[in-house]
């Protein structure tokens, strides 16, 4: 079947000598392609620079319905980022939620909301200057597509339990947090992107929350792993106060 539809790359991993096997996030779902010999090819309707990671695109494309690797007839941006591409520090925040996204999407079905978010987000982040706190506002909002964004209705509450989701005054057998941690995850509930300036964390926060929100992730997402980009994202904010 031949489509038309918007794309946010996930990964793009080689496949043999000329051949690339991208992941994209589509207005469809989530959707694989199978690239034959584009790592050689000089076409102007596919280049193989159109497939980084977090870039949106246009694709004309055959679906198929038996599972099997999707191929992409012509290609073309939707949308040029500006500072994504040459801001080390957005660098490092668009590789680790492209590879947080990629464990985190298993869906193929179509879910326009999903894809809004997150193709408005990353414009969002290349047009501000304060972003630092980006990717822990982004990583909590995400979490309402996915089904588990926390129940609010007892926030004043001594613990979060992170198996069950919700605020509570009993510490569970489970994992839980209470203290800094605690104190730190609150913070965060609510806040929009244009808010995150009312966020004055030291990168030691922010990397504790982060660490909070990954387990969370990985109690409620069967099969989610941890980017490997954690540790180099953790190396560029350290830089950051």
């Amino acid at each position: 079947m031949l489509v038309n539809t918007k794309a946010i790359v996930l990964t793009s991993i080689k496949y043999g000598d000329n051949d690339l096997i991208v992941n994209c996030l589509t207005e469809m779902g989530v959707k694989s392609y199978l690239l034959k010999g584009v790592l050689k090819s000089k076409s102007r309707k596919v280049k193989v620079a159109y497939f980084q990671p977090l870039n949106q695109l246009e694709l004309t494309a055959f679906h198929n319905k038996k599972g099997n690797l999707n191929r992409i007839r012509e290609v073309r941006p939707s949308y040029f980022y500006a500072t994504v591409s040459t801001d080390i520090y957005k660098q490092a925040i668009a590789f680790f939620l492209a590879e947080t996204l990629a464990s985190a999407l298993r869906e193929e079905e179509s879910n326009q909301e999903l894809f809004t978010f997150i193709e408005t987000s990353f414009q969002w982040l290349d047009q501000e200057e304060k972003t630092a706190n980006f990717h822990l506002v982004f990583l909590l909002q995400l979490t309402r597509f996915l089904g588990f964004y926390p129940d609010t209705r007892h926030i004043k509450a001594s613990y979060f339990d992170l198996q069950e989701g919700y605020f509570t005054e009993r510490k569970s057998l489970g994992p839980t947090i209470d203290g800094e941690k605690l104190i730190l995850f609150k913070s965060l509930i609510g806040i929009k992107f244009d808010d995150m300036l009312r966020l004055k964390w030291s990168s030691d926060n922010r990397m504790v929350l982060l660490q909070v929100l990954l387990d969370y992730y990985e109690l409620h997402l069967p099969g989610f792993k941890k980017p490997k980009s954690l540790k180099v994202l953790k190396e560029v904010f350290n830089e950051i106060s």
